[in-house]
């Protein structure tokens, strides 16, 4: 049976993704939001996997009330309201329940004309850095950004947290990362038009009038995300280098890309191959496991353990959404409302063995790794078909996933919640992302790669391989 599990992933679908295209100047009236925070309060107890995996019952209810206390004037603009709400949410502490950041109304502020923070950040050692600046100012990569008008970036961070879904502030800072402190700071704080900032600049404290830069000319038509969904091979000296993309989109195309690879890397009779899982969104399972079955010498899955728990919302979903004479979905259906339940969807098997990579086989993973990158990193890892180098994934390799979304009534807000629990394949219970075996940090998410330049020398022997490459 062809799966198709797609673990949804958490920024690449921000911009683009799932929140309705309403008008930015739609209002909605307090007692409609006062209705949908009650609804989404009960609907996510009613299906989600667990609810209080990341916080408690007593702590889930006290931010809901002070959130509801903040519902004072008589109207709110989308915006404002989405806002509201992913306060609530994010306060599971889970990156799969969520709203996603406010897309639609973004785009719509950005090609009227607004303006936005011009500096990009990268999170090291406790530090917020500057890794990108889109302003006439000189201000030089690395400095150190200290403040922002008035209030300390903690303070800052503090305040910009409530809207990003995380297990811990590793992930939370990684989103900011990637979806930019700029869009978020809009976000929290609304368009301001000169910023007043505090930096460390070698050792001294310097501060700097930054004016505000226009958010479409001067920032998202000059700049690339960091989040990679292209495809690439090619032959690095001593080395075949893989990299997948997004884990997502035309599997046939995908599906020929890696086949056609693989028979580049056969003839070649290179001994290493470098699969990059870098700044990779996730996807789907059905996209990775094809890839995996031409390193992996036995059949072998994705996940130890995989559950679900049924609701009446997620039998709606499904069937309006989805083919109901499918196994998977058949199942959903099947069982009761509440009720959590296992479901395997059995071994995937692995490709010939004249047509299998059977030399020495490393991962490239970072901190912006995600979702079903971080499933086949661990399953790479457990199943001992390759070393994992690089840093630690700020994703978890045990997730609530497997989400799905509904919409509240009232102001037509969609809402992504996990219906499941996937556990890698070691089976151990741990909160931690994927632990390389060959730590490499990624200063900056900048175009200097250390972390393959150092790798690439370790398989020169410039550089001592405190591994086995492939550990069989």
């Amino acid at each position: 049976m062809k799966k198709n599990i797609t673990i949804i992933p958490l920024i690449f679908i921000l911009l683009y993704g799932t929140i309705n295209a309403q008008q930015a100047t739609t209002n909605f009236q307090k007692g409609q939001i006062l209705s949908d925070l009650d609804y989404l309060y009960h609907s996510l107890e009613n299906t989600h996997f667990n609810l209080y995996a990341y916080t408690s019952k007593d702590d889930f209810e006290r931010n809901y009330q002070i959130v509801r206390s903040e519902i004072k004037k008589d109207s709110f603009n989308l915006l404002e309201t989405t806002s509201l709400l992913q306060k609530v949410i994010s306060a599971a502490n889970n990156a799969h329940t969520r709203i996603v950041f406010p897309g639609s109304i973004y785009m719509e502020y950005v090609q009227s004309g607004g303006t936005i923070f011009p500096l990009e950040i990268a999170f090291e050692d406790g530090k917020a850095l500057v890794r990108k600046n889109w302003s006439k100012n000189d201000i030089k990569i690395g400095a150190e950004l200290k403040s922002i008008n008035g209030r300390s970036i903690d303070e800052v961070l503090q305040k910009i947290y409530p809207q990003i879904s995380a297990e811990r502030s590793y992930l939370k800072n990684a989103q900011i990362e990637s979806l930019t402190l700029s869009r978020f700071y809009w976000q929290v704080f609304g368009e301001q038009k000169v910023f007043n900032v505090e930096l460390f600049i070698e050792g001294k404290r310097k501060e700097i009038r930054v004016d505000a830069i226009k958010a479409l000319e001067d920032f998202e038509m000059r700049r690339d995300d960091i989040i990679n969904h292209k495809r690439v091979f090619a032959f690095k000296s001593k080395a075949a280098y893989l990299n997948p993309g997004s884990f997502a989109g035309n599997e046939d195309d995908y599906r020929t890309f890696i086949d056609s690879a693989f028979i580049e890397i056969k003839k070649s009779q290179t001994k290493n191959l470098i699969i990059d899982l870098r700044n990779n969104p996730g996807g789907n399972d059905s996209f990775s496991d094809y890839m995996v079955s031409y390193i992996a010498g036995k059949p072998f899955k994705w996940f130890s353990k995989f559950q679900l728990k049924t609701s009446q919302l997620l039998k709606e979903h499904v069937r309006q959404t989805k083919d109901t004479t499918e196994a998977f979905w058949k199942s959903v259906l099947g069982h009761k409302n509440g009720e959590i339940y296992d479901y395997d969807f059995g071994f995937y098997v692995p490709k010939p063995e004249l047509k299998r990579f059977k030399g020495k086989v490393y991962v490239l993973v970072n901190r912006q790794s995600y979702s079903q990158s971080t499933v086949t990193a661990a399953q790479i890892q457990d199943y001992n078909l390759g070393v994992i180098v690089g840093e630690e994934t700020a994703e978890y390799s045990n997730l609530y996933a497997s989400i799905f979304s509904f919409k509240l009534p009232e102001t037509g807000i969609i809402v992504d919640v996990p219906k499941g629990l996937i556990e890698r394949i070691n089976s151990k219970k741990q909160d931690l992302g994927v632990i390389p075996e060959i730590k490499i940090i990624d200063h900056l998410l900048d175009d200097d790669d250390e972390i393959l330049k150092e790798l690439l020398m370790i398989i020169h022997g410039d550089l001592k391989d405190i591994t086995k490459g492939r550990r069989d």
